[in-house]
């Protein structure tokens, strides 16, 4: 049994200079030394680390890898305290500058400075069986090993051509690879057995709330969707965090496998940052990097942050899905937008500019609303001025937003002020309100109980007018949305009354913590709701 995990995190760039003074051909640079410094970097009170380069693939349960420990004495299995008695430091160092007197520079980095200390002092070193290190490079030799081996227990893709090395065996080992990637990482959660370690107070309060939970119940779904823990990558590809401007937005979104055709329209039409949660299968976060790979709009824009948040349940958990976007935005104010919106070409700038003429932040709190429009047609020439706008509206190739289906939604926005306004106006809440609104990185989070279809927006827009946000509507901004298949919750929504019964019961859950939360000034939500609608 491998015990609980400790993860231990130092800066890189305060080692650097420990080893930068070593000559170093390989592809991997300063960073591929960098294991020459654990014993000095990790904590002295850490005894025995695995150490692990990220081009291993396990093929085995890393806890038999852990096991071999009790045969070991040093690396690559880390027994770091007894290296440290040994002297490391010293050791490595001083081997590093004799051998750097007959070799111009290193070529496998920190290896070749461990092959000179293990042929001086042979007896650091414990070899570990050849299954555990299965090298795929250009001429390996680890043919001998596996066709002999009753399994294999890691594979190293240590050639700087990784998946791409020529090997006559290396399809096989490639698609073991990629089934790995593919597999369920659900599956992986070893909580029924071999990991007997204590669990820790919030997992046994979350085990108890399921436990809780009846399966009779209609709302079933709604409930379990609520307690799950989803696994979560936040910075799925490199990113570049942008520059500290006192004035910059992030547009924030979600979406799932259905809506990536968007994404690259949606950085032609967004020039800043963005930071999107995609709610996937392990297999579908594998073609999505196939995807942004092959895209070359996407691979060249480096301030979009995405983050992974893996597919588990039967619902879609909206809100916890935009939490994790919002969460890891990194400018002073955010965009909350839908991934089937594009902005106006000028949006990013305009409200920039709007932002600094409103003079907002701590003095002024306020959530600046940008008019959402519709377009049904998959043609669409995108306008790019109001005054364009204004005719594709009057032509009816434009609509303002779920005109024909759900006007109080965006009614509050006052379109028809919106079409003559010179400068930002203020507009007061009402029921069913979801404008899309621009505020500071600190809001209000989404409400995660909403799940599935519904008020999931609008729940998020009545906790900012209940915390005083005032909502300004910009005169020049605009967003439109554009057709697509309907969701699987949309549709499941219209058709099943207990849909529509279990979303009613998360509203009525959710006002009564509204007004626990705020008191006296909640009163008018509840008496707004029930007051019949207009007809």
């Amino acid at each position: 049994m491998v015990p609980a995990v400790r993860v231990s995190f130092y800066d890189a760039n305060e080692l650097k200079p420990q080893v930068s003074w070593i000559p170093n051909k390989h592809y991997s640079g300063l960073y591929g030394l960098m294991k020459l410094v654990l014993p000095g970097a990790l904590p002295p009170d850490l005894a025995r680390v695995i150490v692990l380069d990220t081009d291993v693939t396990f093929a085995s349960d890393i806890a038999e890898l852990w096991a071999l420990f009790a045969h070991f004495s040093g690396v690559i299995l880390l027994w770091l305290d007894r290296l440290r008695q040994a002297g490391w430091e010293q050791m490595w160092k001083l081997t590093a500058t004799q051998e750097l007197l007959t070799l111009p520079a290193t070529s496998l980095a920190d290896q070749d400075i461990f092959n000179a200390v293990i042929k001086g002092h042979p007896a650091l070193v414990q070899p570990l069986p050849c299954v555990w290190n299965v090298q795929l490079s250009d001429h390996t030799l680890a043919e001998r090993c596996y066709l002999e081996a009753a399994d294999i227990k890691a594979i190293h893709w240590n050639s700087p051509k990784k998946l791409r090395v020529k090997n006559k065996h290396v399809e096989f080992f490639r698609n073991l690879y990629l089934t790995f990637l593919e597999y369920d990482g659900n599956l992986l959660r070893r909580e029924l057995f071999g990991c007997p370690s204590p669990r820790p107070p919030e997992a046994e309060q979350l085990q108890q709330a399921l436990a809780q939970l009846n399966e009779e119940d209609a709302c079933f779904e709604f409930r379990q969707q609520q307690l799950t823990v989803h696994r979560v990558h936040i910075t799925f590809l490199p990113h570049e965090p942008p520059p500290p401007r006192p004035h910059d937005v992030t547009l924030v979104a979600q979406l799932s496998m259905d809506r990536l055709q968007m994404l690259e329209a949606l950085c032609r039409h967004w020039p800043g940052p963005m930071s999107l949660a995609l709610y996937l299968t392990d297999a579908e976060a594998q073609q999505f990097l196939r995807f942004v790979a092959a895209s070359e709009v996407l691979s060249a824009r480096q301030d979009v942050a995405y983050h992974v948040v893996y597919r588990e349940g039967p619902l879609y958990p909206i809100n916890q899905i935009r939490n994790v976007a919002l969460a890891q935005a990194l400018t002073p104010y955010v965009f909350l937008s839908d991934i089937d919106f594009l902005p106006a070409y000028s949006l990013y700038d305009y409200l920039r500019a709007s932002i600094e003429q409103l003079e907002l932040g701590s003095r002024r709190k306020a959530a600046l609303v940008v008019p959402a429009f519709e377009t049904l047609h998959y043609q669409f020439s995108f306008p790019t001025s109001k005054a364009e706008l204004l005719a594709l509206l009057d032509s009816g190739s434009v609509y303002t937003f779920r005109y024909h289906e759900w006007p109080r939604g965006h009614a509050p926005t006052d379109y028809a002020r919106w079409r003559e306004a010179q400068a930002p106006y203020r507009v007061q809440w009402a029921v069913d309100y979801e404008p899309y609104v621009v505020v500071p990185r600190d809001c209000p989070r989404y409400d995660p109980r909403f799940v599935g279809f519904g008020w999931n927006k609008v729940a998020h827009i009545m906790e900012l007018d209940a915390q005083e946000y005032e909502f300004l509507v910009l005169p020049e901004a605009f967003t439109i949305h554009l057709p697509h298949t309907p969701s699987l919750d949309i549709s499941r929504f219209r058709s099943s009354t207990t849909y529509r019964d279990c979303l009613q019961a998360l509203k009525d859950e959710f006002l009564q913590d509204l007004s626990r939360h705020y008191g006296a000034a909640a009163l008018k939500y509840l008496t707004a709701l029930q007051q019949p609608e207009a007809p």
